[in-house]
Order: structure tokens, then sequence, then C-alpha cells
């Protein structure tokens, strides 16, 4: 009943197209019913020579009036009924990708791409032949049915079609035991598809480093055992298909053959007329079509039923950070001053026993470079995804502009922020785009998207490629450097021009003197606005105005450059070992 009321939200707005079809399927299953009927009189007329030629000529012409209906209206019902299942497919793959998008990043820290993607294919394409060819299928074989055994029973002999749909009552009877069975099996043969889709999403995206540790046969091996699993599934799935539809042509047969034994035997003793049985014997052929159909009906519904099982776990997910309050008219939203607060602030991830956040006391003033430094593995990264509110945070934790972040609507929070990320995403498009990425392109000048460029020092490396600003980079940005890519999104996070830039070690690619360049361009670009640090590397955040130091999820200490040397901590200790390092790598550098 949950998957019938999952899936009726979809089918409801198209239920008009839905109805006509059926109608139609109806009427031109009707209308079948009148070729045996005519063919039966024929036949009598012309044994018993009680028609001439106009009768004749009158039974064929209805034979074909009956055949040119059909086919029209099977035109209209497969219109109707096909185009509306596509709709339907086009509906849930929209709100399926929508609700994927609303969902929050511990989602997908429990969900792989690859099964998700098999949702929509296998899972989409199952609904859509329950929809379509299952529905047809179904009202077909229970209509058609009903109409024909009428037929027989009102026109030729009610003992002779007792006898002869015996066998079909078997077939529906083990249809339907079967079609639970179906639905079992074909939920696991779905699962065994969505982690074949998994390895090979992960070992396409991942090809580099399979290359790089010569990994080739490794994968090749681990390829071909969960191909094997995947295999035994469908052939486990398919052997018991090809073991139910011998079974249906068995019992159809021995219809045929009651119907051969007996109703011949009733037209020799002049029971029935010749044409009654002509007509019988089309009636049944007419009856092989309703039982095939009831079979492939109920496999269709069984996968169908496991497939919006799957889907409906999916819309079922609630992301755990909701919007508080409604999302106000951006015209009436002002900018953020930059004002940020933690008020002991704590954070525990979930399936985690420790907090990777402890106890976090700390105000910003707007206009204040933060950076933030520590070991890795200190919560740096958590803490700017509690920022972004990309995990769900405690009421009163994290203050911006001394509005809870709680009640900050999502779209205006991450419209004030803007976010260069440690793994420097691409989309597969041009530089021009991936640049203007989070602003309204259409709004957007070229001079705005080279001046964002100059400023993240990638201006000059774009005009070295053939298209300039115009290339494409290719999935994940695969055709650029590290660097590039990391100075790319830079570019995409200053164009944004937001109150609040949190760069999350996003220098670490470049060289020294690109760096000096890129900081130099962001304190004249950023003058007045608040800017987040995270950093491995002192010499990035030292000219900073506060400098937070985080030790497993505490901060430790705080101050500027100045103030954490003179307090020979945590953070005059990592000084000490950069600079070491630094001189030691000089060293051999002149050495080699």
């Amino acid at each position: 009943m949950k998957n019938f009321k999952f899936l009726f939200r979809f089918v409801k707005p198209h239920m008009i197209r839905y109805i006509i079809g059926i109608v139609v399927l109806a009427g031109v299953d009707y209308a079948s019913l009148f070729i045996p009927a005519y063919t039966g009189e024929l036949t009598d007329g012309l044994t018993n020579h009680t028609l001439d030629l106009a009768g004749v000529r009158h039974l064929i012409l209805m034979v074909v009036l009956c055949g040119m209906t059909m086919a029209v209206g099977r035109f209209l019902w497969r219109y109707f009924l096909f185009v509306t299942a596509r709709k339907v497919e086009f509906d849930i793959r929209n709100q399926l990708f929508a609700h994927l998008e609303t969902m929050d990043v511990e989602y997908y820290n429990e969900h792989k791409t690859g099964g998700l993607m098999a949702h929509f294919t296998n899972d989409l394409n199952a609904v859509r032949m329950a929809l379509g060819p299952a529905v047809i299928s179904a009202f077909d074989a229970t209509v058609m049915a009903l109409m024909v055994i009428f037929q027989m029973v009102r026109t030729v002999d009610l003992r002779l079609t007792s006898i002869t749909v015996i066998p079909m009552f078997v077939i529906m009877f083990g249809e339907l035991l079967f079609g639970k069975w179906i639905h079992r099996v074909y939920k696991k043969m779905q699962k065994a598809f969505e982690d074949l889709s998994d390895f090979v999403q992960e070992g396409i995206s991942g090809i580099r480093v399979i290359k790089a540790f010569v990994q080739e046969q490794q994968q090749k091996k681990s390829f071909d055992e969960k191909n094997k699993e995947t295999r035994r599934k469908n052939l486990h799935f398919m052997k018991w298909i090809a073991i139910e539809e011998p079974g249906v042509g068995f019992f159809i047969g021995l219809s045929s053959l009651c119907n051969l034994l007996i109703g011949g035997r009733m037209a020799i003793l002049g029971d029935i007329t010749l044409g009654d049985f002509v007509a019988f014997t089309q009636y049944i052929t007419m009856l092989i079509w309703p039982m095939l159909a009831a079979g492939e009906a109920i496999n269709m519904f069984s996968r169908g039923t496991a497939s919006v099982s799957r889907l409906n776990e999916i819309f079922e997910a609630k992301s755990e950070i909701i919007e508080e309050t409604p999302v106000e008219e951006e015209a009436g939203q002002k900018p953020f001053a930059g004002k940020l607060a933690f008020k002991d602030l704590t954070f525990i991830h979930k399936g985690h026993l420790e907090p990777t956040i402890k106890h976090l006391n700390l105000t910003v003033k707007p206009g204040t470079t933060l950076a933030v430094i520590g070991k890795t593995g200190s919560g740096k990264s958590t803490l700017v995804n509690l920022l972004l509110h990309l995990y769900r945070v405690n009421k009163g934790m994290i203050f911006f502009d001394d509005r809870d972040i709680r009640e900050i609507p999502l779209t205006e929070l991450r419209r004030n922020i803007a976010y260069v990320p440690q793994d420097n995403f691409l989309f597969s498009d041009t530089l021009e785009r991936n640049i203007a990425f989070g602003v309204d392109l259409e709004k957007v000048d070229k001079e705005e998207v080279t001046n964002a460029a100059r400023a993240a020092c990638i201006h000059d490396s774009i005009m070295e490629f053939p298209q300039s600003y115009e290339t494409v980079v290719g999935e994940r940005g695969v055709t650029l450097s590290g660097g590039q890519k990391q100075r790319s999104s830079i570019a995409r996070a200053l164009i944004k021009d937001a109150p609040i830039l949190i760069m999350d070690d996003s220098l670490s690619a470049v060289d020294t003197d690109t760096e000096e360049h890129i900081l130099e361009n962001l304190r004249r670009i950023r003058e007045g606005k608040t800017t987040i640090l995270i950093a491995h590397r002192i010499t990035t955040i030292q000219n900073a105005d506060m400098i937070m130091v985080l030790e497993d999820g505490e901060m430790v200490e705080c101050g500027n450059h100045q103030d954490l040397m003179a307090k020979n901590g945590v953070y005059k200790t990592m000084f000490e070992k950069q600079q070491l390092e630094a001189m030691k790598a000089a060293k051999e550098g002149e050495g080699a």
C-alpha cells in the first residue's frame, strides 16, 4: 500500500490520459469479439448455403471494419498509455534528482554514486514498464478474457466453455504465486547490478590511480567476480522465466486440445454447428494472448513494485538539515556584514564516539581574515562543513551577524558565502562557465570573469589554451593540472564577491610565488570582507588578522602571528619545523 501511494502521486496528474487509454483499449477488445462471430456466421452460411453474395460481402465488410477500428484503437491506446508512462517516468526522474539535491553530506557518505545511478536507469525503466506495458497487459488480459468467455458461453456452449477454460485458470493462479517470488528475486538482481555500477563508477573515476599503481589486472579480476555474481543472479532469474513460459504454453495447448476433442465431437454429433466450432476455436486462440499477457503483467508488476520500493526508500530519506524558517524574497535580503561567532561549538560525526570539534568559542569581527591551522584530522574541514551547514549543528553554537545558523535559510546562508573546497571539482564544461558557475551567467559579462581569473592568477594560463575561456576542461577538470584546477576554483569563488570567503587548503598545489600573488590580490579585493583561510603551511596564513590553532578538534591557541610566536607554544613549534623542512629542501635542491 505504501508503494502504491508513492506511485499514485506521480500517476494522478496524468489520470485522464490513463482512463482514456484504458477505455479505448476496452473498445478494441470489444471490437475484436465480432470477428469470430462473423467468421462463424460466414462458415455456417456457406456450409448451409443460406448466404448469397451480398450477405458474404456484408460479413467480409464487417470483418474489415472491425479490423480497421482495432488498428485505429491500438494506435490510440498505445499513444495514451505508453506516452503517459514516459511522462510519469520523466516526473519521477526529475523529482528524484531534485530530492537528491536536497540531501545532506551525511547521506552521500553512506550511499555510493554508482548505486544511486542504478536507480535512475534500471529502477526507473522497471517502473515505466509497470505503468505502461504491464497496465496494458493486465487490463487487456482481464477484460479480454472476461469478454471472450462471456461470448463463448452466450453464443456457443456453457459445458464446452467450462472445460476448456479450466487450464486457463490454472495458469492465472500459478502466475500469481510466481509473481511473489519474482518480486524477491528481482530486488536481489537489482542490488547486484547496483554493486556492479558502484564498482564501474569508482574504477573509471580512479583510472589514473589504478594505472599509477599498476592495478589493472587486479581491477579486472575484481570486476570479473562482481560481473559473475550479477550474471548468476540474472541467470537464476531467467531460468525460472524460461520455465514459466513453456508452462503457460503447455496449459494453453491443453485448452486447445480440450476444444478439439470435446468441441469436435459436439460438432460431429450436431450439438453445435460447424460455424460455432470455428468461432469457438478462434475464441480459444483469442484467450492465448490474455494468458500470456497475464504472465507478462505479473512479471513486470513484480519488477516494478520491487523498483518502486527501492525508489521509495530514497524519497523517504530526509535531510537532517532542513529550512527552519521560510526563504525570504531575495530582494528583501541584506548581505551579511561578515560577523561570525562560535559558542561552545561541539560536533560528533554520525557513527563516531568522539567529537571532531570540541567546545570551540570564538568571535570574528566583520572584515577579519581568520586563518585556521592544524595537523591532518584536527577538524579544519569539518569546521568548514559546519559553517556551510552541510552538517547538522545544534542551536546556539554558530552565529552569523548574531543570527543562529539554524534559523538562517540555507539559500540565504550559502548565497553569502563563497567557498573553495579541497577537492577542486570542475564540471565538464568551458572554463568561462566553470568560473561563473556560482552566479547568473546571463548577468555576468566577460570582464568580470577575466577579472576573477586574473585575481586567481589563472588568466595567463587560460589565454594559452587554443580556445582560451571556451576551452572544455573535461570531466572533473581532467585536462588541467592540479594548480590550474585550484586557481580556477578560486576564481569561481571570487567572482561571487560574497561577504564571507572560505578557502579550504586551496593553495596547496600552487608554487610560493603564485601563492604570494594570490594572497596579495585577496587582501586588495577582499578588504572589509571576512575571509577564512584553512591551511597547512604557515607561510600561507602568517599575515592573517587572527590565527586559530586546532589540535584534536580543540582550539589550543589563537592570535596573530606575532602573538603566537611569542607564546612559544604549538604554533611556534609548527612554524620552526616547517622552516627547517624548507631549509633542508632548499639545500637538497642546491646539491642536486
